[in-house]
């Protein structure tokens, strides 16, 4: 292979790396979000909100998509918050968390 083919071989395996952080900080951004929003509603406060936050961003790593953190959420907040809603503020949030990552990277 030339050096040019090598070059641009590595230049989109980088873009590929870079793109796939932004996208993992944004959801982790996103689940925060979500997490302190649900959180509230179950009455959290302090440290209690921030842990109640941290679970959520981590029940994103049991599998792929959002599923595991709609099922987190919704399961914890139960007939107070319909699916649908919890739904909305989620897609809602991931237009939020895209904004705060991307003027902290400025």
């Amino acid at each position: 292979m030339s050096n040019s083919m090598n070059d641009r071989e590595k230049s989109f395996e980088n873009k590929f790396a870079h793109d796939a952080e932004l996208q993992f900080k944004v959801e982790a951004r996103r689940n925060r979000l979500l997490g302190e929003w649900a959180g509230t509603i179950l009455g959290k406060e302090g440290d209690a909100l921030k842990a109640y936050a941290t679970e959520v961003v981590k029940s994103d790593f049991e599998e792929a998509g959002d599923d595991d953190v709609m099922r987190k959420v919704t399961g914890d907040l139960g007939e107070k918050v319909p699916a649908a809603e919890v739904r909305a503020k989620m897609d809602a949030l991931m237009v939020e968390a895209k904004q705060q990552v991307m003027t902290e990277l400025k």
